[in-house]
């Protein structure tokens, strides 16, 4: 909150991320092109694609946000829906299916109509609650990791069931740190968008201001390393962190990655490599905007 205080407009609009509810209708690529042509942007991208009929949480990191698209995709996501089991059966034998079945480490093979490789592969299903039933209509909650198919694992459990099953609806209610009903970061509407924007254009940038999330928030997922002051400028320009480098020689502990901060500025995200002298390589350096 102190850093958005902090940050002019233009900064956060640089390296920002808004948080929006999509609705049913429109592809994810059409809402973050939606926010580019509107915002004047060079470029947006969202993290993790929805269905058209799908709704929810949709972040959409906005210029050089963008780079950090990959960092924030395989993070953990939560939906809402309503399945239709094809004949009734009692609640019991779903709950024990999905006990037994649909619940840890599972094997999806990606539905027909997906973008990616139909190949299989390993999905971890969090939490799998059924929330109420009415007849075949069924409404519960998934925890999962990200790149899980819902539509699928519905329409598995359906063939699981021997009934046959297939989605009604389905709304995302998380995405990573990126929650709908969330203080910090509230998800926001179209319509409450399009009002900020407005509002912007006739000079007034506090609504704007106040949706967008600085890009700095990536902290949240990755733990911050310092480095001494004299190696900063060879930090920024793409240099591996060498372990003289390190401010802390606790962060020596680290095993993945990290992000290194200066004061409250973003530098970039590393691996660790471990490889002599160098602790680690940089997979994405912020440069200033000359």
């Amino acid at each position: 909150e102190k850093l958005k205080q902090k940050k002019s407009i233009k900064e956060l609009l640089e390296f920002g991320i808004i948080n929006l509810d999509k609705p049913s209708g429109p592809t994810s690529f059409d809402v973050s092109e939606a926010v580019k042509i509107r915002l004047n942007l060079r470029k947006t991208s969202h993290f993790g694609t929805l269905d058209p009929k799908v709704t929810g949480v949709l972040p959409i990191a906005l210029n050089r946000a963008c780079k950090l698209t990959g960092f924030f995709l395989g993070e953990d996501k939560e939906y809402v829906g309503i399945m239709r089991i094809h004949k009734e059966i009692p609640l019991r034998e779903i709950k024990k299916a999905i006990k037994e079945k649909f619940l840890g480490k599972i094997i999806q093979k990606p539905p027909v109509k997906s973008r990616v490789k139909r190949e299989e592969r390993e999905r971890e299903i969090k939490n799998f609650e059924i929330l109420e039933k009415d007849g075949q209509d069924i409404l519960f909650k998934v925890e999962c990791q990200g790149g899980t198919y819902i539509r699928k694992l519905i329409h598995d459990l359906g063939t699981h069931l021997r009934t046959g099953a297939h989605m009604l609806e389905l709304r995302r209610i998380r995405a990573g740190i990126f929650k709908e009903y969330d203080k910090k970061y509230p998800t926001i509407n179209l319509y409450e968008f399009e009002k900020a924007v407005s509002e912007y254009e006739n000079r007034n940038e506090k609504n704007l201001k106040e949706i967008i999330i600085p890009g700095e928030i990536i902290s949240e997922i990755y733990p911050v390393v310092r480095v001494k002051k004299a190696y900063i400028k060879n930090i920024s320009h793409g240099s591996p962190v060498y372990y003289e480098y390190l401010k802390n020689s606790e962060d020596r502990k680290n095993k993945d990655r990290f992000c290194i901060f200066e004061g409250d500025k973003f530098m970039g995200i590393y691996n660790v490599t471990a490889e002599g002298k160098i602790f680690a390589r940089p997979e994405f350096v912020l440069q200033e905007i000359k």
